[in-house]
């Protein structure tokens, strides 16, 4: 078989994908075929229960369901219910399937097969017509259609479904290979170009998580995994807990327009309004409005407005409003407003505006507002304002923080605080001498745009001892290769021997820099000083008299407060 598929597939530059279980590759066929097409060659070749469909320049061969169901006991009743029992069984094994759903899809009625595969479920006589869906993990979704108003006992058959791992994959020009758990290939031999993928969905993201884990029983996770494909909506739903619903055990598969969970409820999702007294769960989307006392968990999108007392789940993405009294998390993107009483967490893109008491995290781009009571995170492009109590982080500045500490990797913008650092930025080390200390230094960090200073000086000559400690703001004009110009704003306190005064210093320098390499300039330049000062008697050892003698004060309204012009002159390092 394999050398005949492998034949077909090279004289066609095509390729065939199929199950390795449904084939023997190994088997012997005899085939005579003269002007037939592909399918007529291939229904030679396979006689019966097989399928064909082309994706692309892909065949894929399916085994065609067989869904047998055969009613082995009938009786009428007069009732108002009628009751339908069997069993559900392997098609190609015909071993007994236990936990298959079973259910009718109008009426929202539902039951599970033991352990030996046998199941048995009521319905009204009162309907005209009735039909009942089969579904189970690992197999092809089936619905058989009964008689009504008849006691009846069937049984059904399942068939399998094609698992990736089992893909089989015959080309043009190469053996046949398994493929791997997911079958993804890339065809650009055509003009089209194609990807072709086997991936097998994940239906329980909602029952994984931690609450989700804990409220919903284990019946419900079962049906989740088995009606991974069934659907349906409803105007209106009421529930006291999980599973206790006026959907019955289906609420995880029921979409609700109108949704109230006395205590906690778990649905499909909400297109309109959803409360819930404690908590909301829905596996794919919420829309519009759901507000729950503790907590809401979304599977899918929540588009609108998202209130919980303590948290906020969703993993996909929001548009709209969220708020939480702790935490809000989202696995994906956020468009629009998040605020939460202690942190927000958004692993993809945000746009909008976060709040929080203590932190934010935004993983992907953000393009906004990031506001906190300690610090915020942006993993990758910050576009717009940090502001923190205490830290802001962005690998890629092009907007403004302003915290106590402010760290990028790169900066486009301007970073606002005690500490700036930009690890891909401006960075020196100044030594230098002005009229009022001969030894200062002033570590430089952030852009060339803005950057801050932490600054110290002291002298240590004998009966003019003079220390002291301060912080400013500069940037660095660039004019050409060597020169730039820095403007810088600082205020330092001077220690004068006494920690009862006030002695503050305020400059404004304009710093001229001749750069003689990357890591090595010159500077000099004017600076204008203000020096307030509250101390009326000198201390022993200490400088008193501010600046010398030799230069020229004048008076700034007060006899506390006086200005000079002075200079600065050093050396850059880094």
């Amino acid at each position: 078989m394999d050398k005949v598929l492998q034949t077909i597939s090279r004289n066609g530059n095509f390729y065939f994908s199929y199950n390795s279980n449904i084939i023997k590759r190994d088997s012997l066929v005899s085939i005579s075929a003269t002007n037939k097409t592909v399918r007529q060659v291939l229904e030679m070749l396979f006689k019966q229960n097989f399928e064909f469909s082309q994706t692309g320049n892909y065949i894929i061969i399916k085994r065609a369901p067989m869904h047998l169901v055969l009613v082995t006991n009938k009786a009428v009743t007069e009732d108002k219910l009628y009751i339908v029992t069997g069993y559900v069984m392997d098609e190609r094994t015909q071993q007994k399937i236990s936990n298959a759903s079973i259910y009718e899809k109008q009426r929202l009625l539902s039951t599970l097969t033991d352990a030996d595969g046998f199941f048995k479920l009521k319905l009204k006589s009162k309907y005209p017509t009735a039909a009942i869906s089969v579904s189970k993990e690992f197999y092809e979704d089936t619905t058989v259609i009964i008689e009504p108003k008849y006691n009846q006992q069937i049984t059904i058959t399942l068939v399998p479904v094609e698992t990736a791992m089992e893909i089989v994959t015959v080309t043009p020009d190469t053996t046949i290979a398994a493929m791997p758990d997911t079958l993804v290939i890339d065809n650009m031999k055509d003009s089209a170009g194609f990807r072709y993928t086997y991936v097998k969905i994940d239906s329980a993201k909602i029952e994984r998580t931690a609450l989700g884990n804990f409220f919903i029983s284990s019946k419900q996770k079962i049906q989740s995994l088995n009606l991974e494909k069934f659907f349906t909506e409803r105007r209106f739903q009421i529930s006291l807990t999980p599973g206790l619903s006026t959907h019955g055990k289906l609420s995880g598969q029921v979409v609700n327009n109108i949704s109230l969970n006395i205590l906690g409820g778990y649905t499909a999702g909400v297109n309109g309004i959803e409360l819930g007294g404690l908590f909301n769960i829905n596996k794919k989307n919420a829309r519009y409005f759901q507000a729950a006392g503790l907590f809401n968990i979304v599977g899918g999108k929540a588009t609108g407005v998202q209130l919980a007392g303590i948290s906020n789940l969703v993993l996909n993405n929001v548009t709209g409003i969220q708020a939480g009294g702790i935490i809000n998390t989202v696995r994906g993107k956020l468009t629009g407003f998040q605020s939460a009483g202690i942190y927000n967490h958004v692993t993809d893109t945000v746009k909008g505006f976060q709040l929080a008491g203590i932190s934010n995290f935004a993983g992907g781009k953000t393009t906004g507002l990031q506001i906190s009571g300690i610090g915020n995170i942006a993993a990758k492009e910050m576009n717009g304002l940090q502001l923190a109590g205490i830290f802001n982080y962005a690998k890629k500045l092009n907007g403004v923080q302003v915290g106590l500490i402010n760290v990028a990797d790169s900066s486009n913008g301007f970073s606002i605080g005690l500490i700036n650092i930009v690890f891909k930025g401006y960075h020196k080390l100044s030594l230098y001498a002005n009229e009022t200390m001969l030894m200062n230094t002033a570590f430089k960090t952030g852009n060339a745009k803005l950057y801050s200073i932490l600054l110290g000086g002291l002298n240590t000559e004998t009966g003019n001892k003079l220390y002291s400690f301060g912080y400013g703001l500069g940037s660095d004009i660039s004019f050409g290769k060597r020169l730039s110009v820095n403007p810088e704003i600082s205020s330092q306190y001077l220690y004068q021997g006494s920690w009862d005064y006030l002695n503050l210093l305020n400059k404004f320098n304009l710093n001229f820099n001749l750069k003689f390499g990357k890591g090595f300039s010159l500077f000099a330049g004017p600076s204008f000083n203000i020096l307030y000062s509250n101390q009326t008697v000198p201390i022993s050892g200490y400088k008193f008299i501010i600046p010398t003698n030799s230069y020229n004060t004048f008076s700034l309204g007060s006899d506390k407060v006086k200005g000079w012009f002075g200079f600065n002159a050093g050396v850059n390092l880094f």
